[in-house]
């Protein structure tokens, strides 16, 4: 199986994963994924994750967040898929369920929430949203 979207493959692992209430996952390594979790991890939807090496792979492993044994992650939407890439400026950003929950931008800043977008004055690719 190859993968042709990497970015929603592990979004569909973390769905699943809490739909079992399931703690930990692993997926495959890439930048652009540790990225994503580094912004789940500060906006407070996942607990941690850890790049582990065995051999000559990488993997990350994501510890999930449950509260009161509800997953803490409601809704996760890929945006921007690689067939159709959706592209905003800062004041045009979503916004999602009133700011309660994230967008995650991908910028030439790097990738960051829309809040901190916003408050950079930078726009970028969505890549997906979190309630």
């Amino acid at each position: 199986m190859s993968m042709q979207d990497p970015v929603a493959d592990m979004l569909t692992i973390i769905r699943n994963a809490q739909a079992m209430g399931i703690q930990k996952v692993h997926m495959p390594h890439s930048n652009l994924k540790r990225e994503i979790l580094r912004v789940l991890k500060e906006e407070g939807f996942i607990e941690d994750f850890e790049v582990v090496a065995s051999g000559n792979k990488k993997n990350i492993q994501v510890a999930l967040k449950y509260y009161q044994g509800s997953p803490v992650i409601e809704k996760i939407v890929r945006i921007s898929r690689p067939a159709l890439r959706i592209y905003k400026g800062y004041d045009q950003l979503p916004q999602v369920r009133g700011g309660l929950g994230i967008s995650i931008i991908s910028t030439p800043k790097g990738v960051m929430s829309d809040k901190t977008a916003r408050a950079q004055q930078v726009g970028g690719e969505v890549l997906c949203t979190v309630e």
